[in-house]
């Protein structure tokens, strides 16, 4: 009868096991110094040898011919464990044995010696899948248990597990196996079948086996059967990578901004009945595997995908930029989570792809700072060009007046000052500032003249101040603020202490005054309050001694 590849070539040894030597030394030397504990937990997931570990303990501590705390794999007592003939050694399956009955006859059992093996050894796999008191039933026994009785309890939700049961065993965590150790297992699988794989091929299973042995040799068993060699193409087609083309034109038309292309791509993959909740999430591991391109510089080993598809994600990656791949992930990830809950899944889908391809329809914060980033990456790369026209430094009498006179209206009044509002607050001002003279109407607001010189000074040092300042401006209010009038973004960007900083230096080159920066504000009564000031005044307020320079 034909047995799987998996089944086959399962480790009959610690020193077989693969990726998994910083458990099987300590088990070795366990066994070998006969200080073996009464229960064990095996976590981690699938397919990196817990189970295998579990098996291969209990023929090491019932070995008649121990070898440095491997089993012999030759005795009877080995022979029996792997055929099935020896019945001390009882794994069961926590998910379909999970209430307190099956419990209570493991605990009744248990206090039976054991036939022919030296001890009893039970294997409970998946164990977080024990009821709550199948778990209470447990602990008495799993605590002190008899002395020919050993526990190995095998899990992948380790904190599913109560902390009473944690603190009876001994734990050892399997970490995944990495891809270059299962693709030499797998070289040495091939060779003994007569299978001719390639570099490229294994590498490609051990990648897409996500650390599972298991997995791996599985997906080696079902390309076993293709002719020739069996390299990184022939794997991607019996993996189901191949034939994802739809995918990568759907990402085009998003980062092209193109909906009428993407939307025609939908409706023909909902003519040939492609899930559309499927088509979301495929999408969102496109664009994962376009953000971890984006962000690390050898991110072969990071993606399942075949050196074409890789290919493929490079060139796609350098057409955007970093803010947008994760706005994508967002949006894709929010009508994922919404689609179940729609009444018309194709709907909801093309209302995703609309958004993605249209970011001027989302208002949020994460939309303005995708666009912003597009425009950034834009006049970087040359694509579009700022023009900032330069204005005489003296101002026409009769264009001033107008703009004073409309200023006016807006004059602070006269009456006693409330509490200034902190949304108005932007740049904190230095501890130590000193005080600028007034040189124009004090009290007044009037517009700062030589506003076009520094906005020139900061688009010569830092082309990205273009999209945040192009079109602003600036007025002085009191001769002791810079209020600036621009984007409703503008706060935000200046709110982060490097933009202001580079800001106020520029003011401070060209006029030669030390002005506390702050967003214009039509509606604002008052002088902006730097965030010190309000923190100076409130510890006065609890009668702390501030000492302000003067």
């Amino acid at each position: 009868m034909y047995r799987a590849f998996y089944r086959k070539y399962r480790p009959s040894t610690f020193k077989s096991v693969v990726g998994q030597e910083h458990i099987t030394k300590t088990l070795e030397n366990a066994v070998k110094s006969g200080k073996t504990s009464h229960a064990y937990l095996f976590t981690g997931s699938r397919g990196t040898g817990k189970t295998s570990c579990a098996k291969i303990l209990s023929k090491a501590v019932n070995c008649l011919n121990p070898v440095d705390g491997n089993p012999c794999n030759e005795c009877e007592i080995c022979r029996g464990i792997d055929n099935g003939s020896i019945l001390d050694i009882i794994e069961i399956d926590a998910a379909s044995n999970n209430g307190v009955d099956n419990i209570r006859d493991l605990r009744e059992e248990a206090n039976f010696t054991p036939a022919n093996a030296k001890y009893r050894v039970y294997i409970i796999d998946e164990v977080h899948m024990l009821s709550i008191g199948a778990f209470n039933a447990l602990l008495k026994t799993l605590e002190e248990p008899p002395a020919h009785v050993i526990f190995i309890l095998a899990t992948t939700e380790v904190h599913k597990l109560p902390s009473t049961i944690l603190s009876r065993c001994q734990r050892f965590d399997f970490k995944r196996i990495e891809p270059e150790a299962i693709a030499n297992r797998l070289s040495e699988v091939a060779e003994k079948e007569n299978l001719k794989l390639a570099d490229d091929g294994a590498m490609l299973i051990a990648r897409i086996a996500d650390g599972a042995m298991r997995d791996a040799l599985s997906l080696l068993d079902r390309c076993s059967s293709v002719e020739g060699v069996i390299d990184s193409a022939a794997v991607a087609k019996s993996a189901g990578l191949a034939g994802r083309e739809y995918i990568f034109e759907l990402c085009d038309a998003i980062i092209e901004k193109n909906p009428a292309k993407a939307l025609e791509i939908v409706d023909k993959l909902y003519n040939d009945s492609c899930d559309m909740e499927r088509l979301l999430t495929e999408l969102t591991s496109h664009f994962r595997n376009l953000m971890v391109s984006k962000a690390v510089k050898n991110f072969e080993s990071m993606i399942i995908c075949s050196q074409g598809e890789i290919d493929i994600i490079r060139q796609q990656s350098e057409k955007t930029t970093l803010a947008t791949i994760m706005s994508c992930i967002d949006i894709l990830t929010a009508s994922a989570s919404s689609m179940k809950q729609g009444a018309n899944r194709r709907t909801s889908a093309e209302l995703c792809i609309i958004r993605l391809c249209t970011p001027t329809l989302d208002t949020d914060l994460n939309a303005i700072l995708r666009r912003l980033s597009e425009l950034e990456n834009a006049v970087n790369s040359g694509s579009i060009t700022v023009k900032v026209e330069s204005k005489p430094s003296s101002v026409p009498v009769k264009e001033k007046t107008e703009e004073a006179e409309e200023v006016k209206v807006e004059e602070v009044k006269p009456e006693p000052k409330p509490e200034p509002r902190k949304e108005e607050t932007v740049a904190p001002t230095p501890a130590k500032e000193e005080k600028v003279q007034p040189t124009q109407q004090s009290g007044g607001t009037v517009p700062f003249d030589r506003w076009p010189e520094v906005l020139e000074k900061l688009f010569s040092n830092d082309k990205s101040l273009m999209v945040m300042l192009s079109g602003s401006s600036a007025f002085v209010h009191q001769d002791k603020y810079l209020l600036i009038k621009g984007s409703p973004v503008l706060e935000m960007y200046l709110k982060t202490g490097e933009y202001s900083k580079i800001i106020k230096q520029a003011v401070i080159d060209i006029s030669g005054k030390n002005y506390t920066l702050a967003v214009y504000n039509n509606k604002q009564e008052e002088a902006p309050k730097s965030p010190l000031a309000d923190l100076v005044s409130k510890a006065k307020s609890l009668g702390v001694n501030i000492q302000e320079d003067k």
